[in-house]
This record gives structure tokens, sequence and C-alpha cells, in this order.
């Protein structure tokens, strides 16, 4: 948890933990990660996506940045809800038309319909919804996407953290994991008294315990 909460590099949770008497390796915590960080996140997501599909979802806010792996540009397409928790992730190489269609395939497919599409004006993500048959719902617009790019920031804080990526495929792995664990954990603290930050941040604390088993 430690590595993908933090922007910590696997050196920094080597010697946090070797301050807590727990001697190991920076290979183990990638190790850990890789092994057990997928299947920690799934569990999460797959107890609130179900718990989400009991509401209508009201708006999401779709964005994509590019991320440099190899010298080459990929995208990272993200997904997030009117209140800024992040639905989906997705890493392609382009951001064509085919790129933007597979995403809301994938979004819908997990999460449903929702009453209203915030987009930028990338061309993309009109042909694609024009081709689904949910046009209508996209909205555009100066200052309407913000939600969707502030949810880049933690993601671009721990990308420096760890040098960025050397493969699509882990870009994929690490932002999902990222995401879930995200979503867990964060509480909307500027938003809330610090008894109820409090009790909400030792309830995700619990549920993470029972998760990890």
């Amino acid at each position: 948890m430690m590595y993908v909460k933090y922007p910590l590099s696997l050196r920094n949770v080597e010697d946090l933990l070797a301050e807590r008497g727990i001697d190991i390796c920076h290979e183990t915590v990638r190790f850990c990660w890789n092994r057990f960080g997928p299947m920690f996140a799934a569990e999460i997501r797959r107890k609130r996506v179900d718990r989400m599909r009991a509401y209508t979802h009201w708006r999401w806010h779709l964005d994509e940045v590019f991320v440099k792996i190899n010298g080459e540009k990929h995208y990272l397409w993200r997904a997030v809800d009117h209140e800024g928790e992040v639905l989906e992730v997705f890493a392609t190489k382009t951001r064509d038309k085919g790129a933007a269609l597979k995403f809301l395939k994938k979004m819908m497919k997990r999460h449903g319909k929702p009453r209203a599409i915030v987009t930028d004006k990338l061309r993309s993500y009109g042909a694609a919804m024009k081709e689904i048959g949910n046009a209508d719902v996209q909205e555009t617009g100066r200052w309407l996407n913000n939600r969707a790019e502030n949810s880049h920031q933690p993601f671009r804080r721990r990308e420096r953290a760890m040098l960025r990526f050397r493969r699509r495929h882990t870009l994929q792995k690490f932002s999902s994991v990222h995401a879930s664990v995200h979503n867990h954990f964060n509480h909307e603290r500027h938003l809330v008294s610090r008894d109820i930050y409090k009790a909400r941040r030792s309830a995700a604390l619990a549920e993470w315990q029972a998760v990890m088993g």
C-alpha cells in the first residue's frame, strides 16, 4: 500500500520499512506490488462498482494525457464521475476514434450509461460517441472538464517518483492499481471536519485489512 499510495521510490519504501525493523530488499517491494497489487485493487474495485450500480450515474468526465515510454508517446485515458472518483483508466498508443471507442465501450460495460459525458474538444470523442449512438449526451466547454484534468495530478506525482514507465503493460497495470487505491483512501478531507475524516480513514483502513486477509 505504501508504494502505491504515496509518491515513493522502491528504495524509499525499503528505508522506511527498515526504520520499523523490517529488513527487505527493494526488489521484494517490486515483487509484492506486482503480484498482489492487482488482486487487492480488483477486489476493492468490484465492491465499489457493485455499490455504485444501485445509483444512476449523473455525469462522467473523460480526459487523456500523454505518457512517454522509451521516448514514444502513449496516451492514458481517464474517466471520473461527478464527485471526482476515478472510474476507469486505459492506456493506448493512439488517441484516435478506435481508441476512444474501445475506452467508451469498456466504461459502459462496467458502469452502465450516464446522463451526461463531459469531454474536451478532441474529435475522437465525438466520432466514437456518434457510432455508439449517445452523441446527444456529450458536453464540451471551457473549464467544464477541470475535474478530469485535476484527477491526473496524483498519478503525475507518482509517475515522477517512479522515473516514468518502460512498457505500456506496466503503465496500464500500475495506473489501474493506483486509481483503485486512491479512490479507497480519498476522503475529501478538505470538505469535512477532522472527526468525520478520522472515522472515514479508520473505516478505509479496516476494509483494506479485510481485503488483505
